[in-house]
């Protein structure tokens, strides 16, 4: 239990950290805090002190001593009600500070991840880390924490006052809190395995139900909507059987708490009345040691929620810190970094060997060189390393040996800010946000006027299908584009890549089954958008190898041939064969 508990405190002091802010002015709050409880241990002296003085006057009630006691007892109130309210505002304020970098922290470390890192997690896992996770964070530091510095503020006060009216009262209600002190610390163990299973099921099941609602389309046409539902139902079960273990500690913990708060007031109700029918006590005395002895175990009944959600926050803390201390395996050099050389880049692969972790090598010694303006296809059969080629090119991953460079200059020295400006890869389904046209357009360029948005578009030759668009630029395009067909956003996709005009594009061909007309637009909008640019294709089409300036050719994770296609068609190669099954294919389809 005691390696759990510095492993939960270890965990709280590196998460406050990473967010600074939340500890802004901590001093301060306590204080404010503090004094709020403080405060409240007063009310049952003003009471006894009515009662002895006031009430218990031999000479008759003491009117004008109770009315001062009453007016003090106002004036504490208001005073705890202020003091409260600042402390909370400060603390709220902090708070939602700190957890506001924490957040940005997260999101921001997310993108910093290479995609082989991102693909072995599930979306909705990473998402939730950056949202549920830090929203229970955010709870704890909010209303728990702030509760368990009140509590302990006001167990402290209430000891104190409760010792300086009757020691033997104080040591009764000690003594009947020792056992649940001594199980809180079995409590605290078994709640921190719960809700770390917790927090993981919430993880799990957000992912399995991210999962169907973006790819339902493929749901409902395999029509696999039960299997689907299975897993979902798998999931929201398990989470609800951990949620349900959890709870049952807890509540385990919250009802000893009320026994032993039982307990506590029925050994001060019938010792203390003893004591007073011995004349040790005043009546005075007794009923406010009642209420202290409420002050004292109010806040022990609500350790068990303070645990509770501690536990749960340091689950949470402790998935979110495991996030950011994930390396990100391909690092940006950022303001340290090289810059490339302006106008026409080429390209260099120095003996590159690439390996996903604990695998076999899936690209092996590919040592190329790409000129200035050339156009390039790449072309191979599936697992071929044809797309691990690309994403090394545009730095998405890093080679386990030799060099990439661009324009000489390696692209592990180069910021990604810089890398960005200079290399675009164009995804064979480009991605759309949610949003209109135009603000899907200005993420090639986030500053381009609408004229200009239209000058692109027409540059590529889109403009005939611009205008068949009823709204033009405001058109929304749906979630992921769906209000738009696969080859209109791949339209979108070549506007944007000419918007953000970089010298050097890498594309990997759409094969989506597009209508004539679309596909004529977009080898036209292709054609002109590759004009004086240095560019790497993935070609799954015969015509794009056939007019490219240079192919190469991979097989098995090595580059096997290299030529213009005239060349390697007489070679009877690999490209032989695959340009082969090419016209084979067009001639059925023909």
């Amino acid at each position: 239990m005691s390696e759990q508990r510095e492993g939960g405190l270890a965990v709280i002091r590196r998460g406050l950290r990473l967010s600074p802010s939340i500890t802004d002015g901590l001093l301060m709050t306590l204080l404010l805090a503090l004094a709020s409880t403080a405060g409240g241990a007063v009310i049952p002296i003003v009471v006894r002190k009515a009662i002895d003085d006031g009430l218990g006057d031999p000479s008759g009630v003491d009117t004008g001593h109770i009315g001062g006691y009453i007016g003090l007892a106002a004036a504490v109130i208001v005073a705890i009600m202020v003091t409260g309210w600042w402390s909370k505002v400060r603390i709220f304020t902090s708070t939602e500070r700190g957890l506001t970098e924490l957040r940005v922290k997260a999101f921001r470390h997310v993108h910093d991840l290479s995609m082989l890192t991102q693909n072995t997690q599930r979306r909705g896992a990473l998402v939730s880390r950056v949202t549920s996770d830090v929203d229970q964070i955010s709870q704890f530091l909010q209303f728990t924490g702030m509760m368990m510095i009140t509590s302990v503020g006001q167990m402290i006060v209430a000891t104190v006052v409760m010792a300086a009216l009757s020691w033997q009262l104080t040591l009764v209600v000690l003594i009947a809190f020792v056992p649940l002190a001594l199980a809180l610390k079995y409590f605290a163990a078994a709640m921190s395995r719960a809700y770390d299973r917790v927090r993981h099921s919430v993880g799990e099941m957000l992912a399995v139900i991210a999962e169907p609602v973006v790819g339902a389309s493929v749901v409902r046409s395999y029509g696999v909507e039960g299997r689907t539902q299975e897993r979902i139902d798998h999931a929201v079960r398990t989470n609800y059987g951990n949620n349900i273990r959890a709870q049952t500690i807890t509540a385990g913990t919250f009802g000893s708490a009320i026994i032993v708060g039982g307990l506590a007031n029925a050994g001060v109700l019938g010792i203390g009345l003893w004591l007073g029918m011995l004349d040790q006590l005043s009546m005075g005395t007794v009923i406010a040691f009642i209420f202290l002895v409420g002050l004292f175990t109010g806040p022990a009944q609500q350790a068990t929620q303070v645990i509770s959600d501690a536990q749960n926050a340091i689950a949470s803390w402790r998935r979110v810190i495991e996030l950011l201390e994930t390396p990100a395996d391909v690092v940006d050099p950022g303001d340290t970094g090289l810059r490339l050389p302006d106008g026409d880049l080429g390209a260099r692969f120095d003996k590159v060997t690439f390996a996903y972790p604990g695998g076999p090598p899936v690209l092996h010694e590919v040592d190329v060189e790409i000129a200035p303006r050339e156009r390039v296809a790449i072309v191979g059969e599936t697992g071929s390393g044809k797309t691990t080629f690309a994403k090394l090119l545009t730095r998405l991953m890093d080679p386990v040996e030799g060099h990439v460079l661009l324009g000489g200059v390696d692209i592990a020295r180069v910021s990604f800010a810089e890398l960005r400006r200079h290399v675009l890869m164009v995804p064979q389904e480009g991605f759309l946000f949610d949003a209109t046209l135009a603000e899907n357009l200005r993420y090639g360029r986030s500053g381009a006027t609408d004229g200009e948005l239209e000058e692109a578009i027409a540059a590529l030759g889109l403009a005939d299908w611009y205008a068949g668009l009823s709204r033009g630029l405001e058109t929304p395009v749906g979630q992921r584009g769906e209000s738009l067909s696969a080859g209109e956003r791949q339209l979108v996709a070549l506007v944007r890549s000419a918007l953000a005009d970089p010298a050097f594009l890498v594309l990997d061909e759409a094969t989506s089954a597009v209508d004539p007309q679309t596909e004529l637009r977009a080898t036209r909008a292709l054609d002109r958008l590759l004009e004086g640019r240095t560019s790497v294709t993935i070609a799954h089409r015969l015509s794009t190898a056939e007019n490219a300036d240079r192919v190469l050719v991979f097989d098995a994770g090595r580059l096997v041939e290299d030529g213009h296609h005239r060349d390697l068609v007489k070679a009877d190669g690999v490209y032989a064969r695959l340009h082969a099954s090419w016209v084979a294919q067009a001639s059925l389809g023909g």
